[in-house]
């Protein structure tokens, strides 16, 4: 009578609580000791890798059921684990989940969860981030104008705005209508906020769209962006400019002298400058062509050049033939008049026809002027 026996309820409290205390046992010797996303950063639709790894701290061996990966934001390509096994004392074990990002941009958390058999499940979320940044591509340096069948020099330069490493970057030149080289250029590896330039040297047959298309690797994935550079043509206002001043014209025997000065009034060099009469105008020795050189900006130089040209001819061309830096032709014509000529001593049977008819008639008239007045002196 004096001796109190327990009651039904602290009986059950005892054996749920040793219902529990093996599962929660259990639960703390396994802990998940590593996450790791490849990419670190999946753009939409991209497949990559989730990877866990858990280590058994406690000292005796676990039995492991099955282990998967519950969607958010990812979705699994399958269920690889469908059952795990013993996983001994002080021993990890790494479980690696194939993954497709399923979202739009965004941090997502699917769930890790290894089944451990009797004792419960360990449950742990893995962050993912899903980011569609692409790379960005400008042009760092082009001419000022295109011109059919010059070579211009183009630069290109990529950026990474992303927040992970994008590789394999190449950029590769699309169209039609021109040619180029390099066919491609590498970069390489990208890492955030850094960038890259690579050049090209571009000539157009005709005016024309050229794409750069910019690829790269993110992760497994390969993704690509396009650049459209329009090549119009036009006039470089950097170009070589010759100009011819103080031109003189003279003759003797039919064969006309022209001398003068050449200044390359333009901002880049003009190289292997030569000059020659262009049609009608008929070069003859000893001056067919004048080889002048490499004129730089502002540089000056004379020159002289002989021809023969057909009665009535009042104008001809003089022809300048050059160069720039990068070997491209150019050729341009500055007129020249052949009216203000003179004529050289002894040469008076090498003018033209007019103007041995108005000497002609300036001696006839100086002749009868004269007889007239010895005539009158006579009376």
């Amino acid at each position: 009578m004096g001796t109190d026996r327990p009651g039904p309820v602290p009986v059950l409290l005892i054996l749920a609580c040793l219902l529990v205390s093996p599962a929660a046992g259990a639960q703390g010797n396994v802990t998940v000791t590593s996450v790791a996303v490849e990419p670190e950063v999946l753009m939409p639709g991209d497949s990559g890798f989730v990877t866990v790894t858990v280590q058994n701290t406690g000292p005796s061996t676990l039995l492991l059921g099955r282990a998967r990966l519950y969607e958010d934001g990812v979705v699994p390509a399958g269920e690889p684990y469908p059952s795990v096994g013993d996983l001994g004392a002080g021993l990890n074990r790494t479980f690696t989940f194939a993954v497709r990002a399923d979202a739009p941009d965004g941090t997502y958390y699917p769930r890790f969860s290894l089944d451990l058999r009797e004792n419960g499940t360990l449950s742990h979320p893995v962050p993912v981030r899903v980011d569609g940044t692409p790379l960005e591509a400008s042009v760092a340096d082009r001419p000022d104008a295109f011109a059919a069948g010059r070579e211009a020099a183009i630069a290109v330069q990529v950026g990474n705005p992303r927040p992970n490493a994008a590789s394999g970057v190449r950029v590769i030149p699309e169209g039609a209508n021109f040619s180029v080289t390099p066919g491609s250029a590498f970069i390489g590896t990208l890492e955030p906020d850094a960038s890259g330039t690579v050049a090209f040297n571009l000539t157009p047959a005709a005016e024309t769209n050229v794409t750069f298309r910019v690829v790269w690797r993110n992760g497994i994935n390969t993704h690509a962006a396009d650049l459209v550079l329009p090549v119009t043509f036009g006039e470089d206002k950097r170009q070589a400019d010759p100009v011819i001043t103080n031109v003189e014209v003279a003759v003797e025997g039919g064969i006309y002298r022209a001398t003068g000065d050449v200044m390359n009034a333009g901002l880049e060099p003009a190289r292997s400058v030569i000059i020659s009469p262009g049609a009608p105008a008929t070069p003859v020795d000893p001056f067919r062509v004048y080889v002048v050189g490499t004129l730089d900006s502002d540089d000056i130089s004379t020159f002289e050049v002989t021809f023969r040209a057909g009665a009535g001819v009042e104008e001809i061309p003089l022809v300048i033939d050059y160069r720039d830096g990068d070997g491209n032709p150019y050729s341009v014509e500055r007129p020249i008049s052949l009216e203000n000529r003179t004529a050289e001593e002894g040469a008076d049977a090498g003018l033209p026809a007019p103007a041995v008819a108005a000497v002609a008639l300036v001696a006839v008239a100086a002749g009868l002027a004269a007889l007239w007045y010895v005539r009158r002196r006579r009376r």
